[in-house]
């Protein structure tokens, strides 16, 4: 069973494409898989590819750096936005308790008192 705000925030991630294609390009980007990638791509590139691979390979690399930084940043207003709703659902889920707890301590010492006061007679 998960929490509420991991369900919904799954639902909006799973019904909204683009969230889709972001947590895809994050989950790749993430992995081992990229890098070794990357340095099979780039090896072959200045290795077989190109004579003077420096600019075109600086240009593409920054262009890559620029997206992916972008991606992360997705992921992480995600994550402040689900680490909110958690909160305030977990605040929720203490505080009412904590009010009812008070509530029936509060009547307990009511009832206390008055059952005192009756069997002693003050």
């Amino acid at each position: 069973m998960h929490h509420p705000v991991v369900l919904e925030q799954f639902a909006q991630g799973q019904a909204d494409i683009q969230l889709r294609v972001a947590d895809k390009i994050t989950g790749l980007a993430g992995s081992m898989q990229f890098v070794y990638l990357h340095a099979l791509v780039f090896a072959a590139w200045m290795l077989i590819i190109e004579k003077s691979p420096w600019p075109t390979l600086t240009l593409i690399v920054s262009l890559e750096a620029i997206f992916l930084s972008t991606f992360v940043m997705i992921g992480q207003n995600r994550q402040a936005v689900f680490q909110q709703q958690k909160a305030a659902t977990d605040y929720t889920n203490v505080d009412n308790p904590l009010a009812q707890n008070t509530q029936l301590t509060r009547r307990v010492l009511d009832l206390t008192q008055e059952l005192h006061q009756h069997t002693l007679g003050d």
